[in-house]
């Protein structure tokens, strides 16, 4: 299956892609469903007013997450990009429901950072309560999977050693715009995965050079933490940033950021310049 978060006029709701339509489900946002016991079959089954799929407007695939959780330097060629080592436990960051935008928003740049930077990743979605779970129990505990560009303000993120001022700037996550579920895509083990910028493309990998693998991931996190059906965990991205080209390079308004992995769909947010002080970005 795959699963969405579409806005409405009255508000959002979870969907059903079947074709070139979207049926639309009972749930306020793909979050509520996955909440519910046997929310797989309540979502297969289900009855409702459809719309077209072309002129749908994404919301963040789970809206209201309880968390976000971004793995950093997980790509081997990313990791000789920026002169690290090899990690011997995944990086981890957080980011906040805040920073989260549809698959199609406008990304608005924000005026009080010079080095705003592209990361394509592939996004997990957990689909059940986790907690102490090893590497094949892990798999179980996933609904699907989904795109996610980590938008990163460099000159925020290198400020200290800790990542999250940089990474998590409100109206700034690309997410959706659809939850793909594991049998469609074998558990995105050997997905291509791409970040184009105006058509240029920038980034380009496979997600079998994932330094942790997902369900080395997924054990990991669950071995401090309780996962919740709604989480959020982005698994980190391929070599070809903007901060490490020389010179650097980084999005300006008036560019198209497109993000692309094979099976899951594609991303494409318009930058626009700053808001006027006092505005807010679209959420």
């Amino acid at each position: 299956m795959r699963l969405t978060t579409i806005r409405r006029a009255d508000g959002t709701a979870a969907g059903r892609v079947d074709g070139d339509r979207i049926t639309v489900l009972p749930h306020a946002d793909l979050g509520a469903l996955l909440a519910e016991p046997g929310w797989r079959e309540r979502a297969r089954t289900a009855t409702g007013d459809t719309l077209p799929l072309a002129t749908a407007d994404f919301a963040p695939l789970v809206p209201r997450p309880e968390k976000v959780i971004c793995v950093g330097i997980n790509y081997r060629d990313h990791i000789a990009e920026v002169g690290a080592e090899a990690p011997e436990h995944p990086t981890l960051f957080a980011k906040y429901a805040r920073s989260l935008i549809g698959a199609r928003d406008d990304l608005v740049l924000p005026g009080n950072s010079g080095a705003v930077d592209w990361e394509a990743e592939l996004g997990v979605v957990i689909g059940s309560t986790a907690r102490h779970l090893d590497r094949d129990a892990a798999l179980e505990a996933v609904a699907g999977y989904t795109i996610v560009n980590d938008v990163s303000m460099r000159d925020w993120q290198l400020r200290t050693s800790q990542f999250l001022q940089g990474k998590t700037f409100e109206a700034s996550t690309p997410v959706g715009p659809f939850l793909v579920t594991p049998d469609e895509v074998g558990h995105a083990g050997a997905l291509g995965i791409s970040c184009l910028v105006d058509g240029e493309v920038v980034q380009r990998s496979v997600t079998s050079e994932l330094v942790f693998s997902v369900a080395e991931i997924v054990s990991y996190v669950s071995s401090f933490i309780t996962l919740v059906p709604g989480d959020l965990i982005a698994t980190g991205t391929p070599g070809g940033i903007g901060a490490t080209r020389e010179p650097p390079r980084f999005l300006a308004p008036g560019q198209t950021l497109t993000t692309r992995i094979d099976g899951l769909g594609e991303q494409a947010n318009r930058c626009l310049a700053p808001l006027p002080a006092g505005a807010e970005a679209r959420r």
